[in-house]
């Protein structure tokens, strides 16, 4: 059945991420460590489908990890008459959003950022990894290297994601994402990213939180706000956060 083969791919995803990822992810977790251990910040940009929120806000989750989003709005209509002017190609217009976004924002030298486009290939993600590094920030990237080594980039520099990390954390997820045959379908079905991503995600920040209280440096962390006296619980670690920035 596809319900059991799926958790035979997902069985390999986890393998892999033990297997040939430790290495990396200790990397990770201690340029993280680095940074909040010198005032720095950790920042998680929009990971594929929305997963950035499993990051944040979490029972078990750090406080420091804050949400990195931008969105540029501008008011400039036009006449029906000339809605269809030719226009100059919209991903330079993102590419220039992305670079705005990183310069007025609160990302300082120091901080980290976590990046992910699971097949390396996409311009904004690349953009912010640049736009990042060459403001000081450290850059973490989630993506798949057998996927990213056959696809083209999309970005004007040629590069994919991988290329333009301080840490790369391989997902292992295959070509395409999407893992399982299945007759009457002309197409794979059920992606991988997700459970990738979620588990390295968690590897990482748990080797973060672990190193920091061996350095006599425990972070705050949250707990859930449906167990008995949780919401005062979140709110003192919420005002714990903010008094001391992790």
């Amino acid at each position: 059945m596809i319900s059991q083969q799926y958790l035979v791919k997902v069985r390999e995803i986890l393998n892999h991420l033990e297997q040939t990822q430790m290495s990396a992810i200790e990397r990770a977790a201690e340029l993280i460590a680095k940074a909040l251990t010198h005032q720095g910040l950790v920042y998680c940009a929009e990971l594929g489908h929305g997963l950035q929120a499993d990051f944040i806000n979490r029972a078990g989750g750090l406080a420091a990890i804050q949400s990195f989003t931008f969105n540029v709005s501008v008011a400039s209509s036009v006449p029906r008459c000339y809605q269809n002017r030719p226009r100059g190609d919209h991903w330079e217009q993102d590419l220039e959003t992305v670079r705005f976004a990183v310069q007025s924002s609160n990302l300082r030298s120091g901080d980290v950022m976590l990046v992910s486009s699971v097949s390396g290939r996409n311009r904004v993600p690349v953009e912010l990894a640049l736009a990042c590094r060459a403001k000081g920030i450290r850059v973490i990237g989630f993506t798949s290297l057998a996927y990213s080594r056959v696809v083209a980039a999309l970005h004007p520099s040629g590069r994919r994601l991988a290329e333009v990390v301080d840490v790369v954390i391989d997902l292992g997820v295959p070509l395409g994402d999407a893992a399982l045959d299945v007759p009457g379908y002309d197409a794979k079905l059920i992606p991988l990213s997700g459970v990738a991503l979620d588990v390295a995600g968690w590897m990482m920040l748990g080797r973060v939180m672990e190193m920091m209280a061996e350095r006599g440096q425990p972070l705050t962390v949250f707990s859930s706000i449906n167990l008995e006296g949780g919401e005062e619980r979140y709110r003192q670690s919420q005002e714990q956060y903010e008094k001391r920035g992790f």
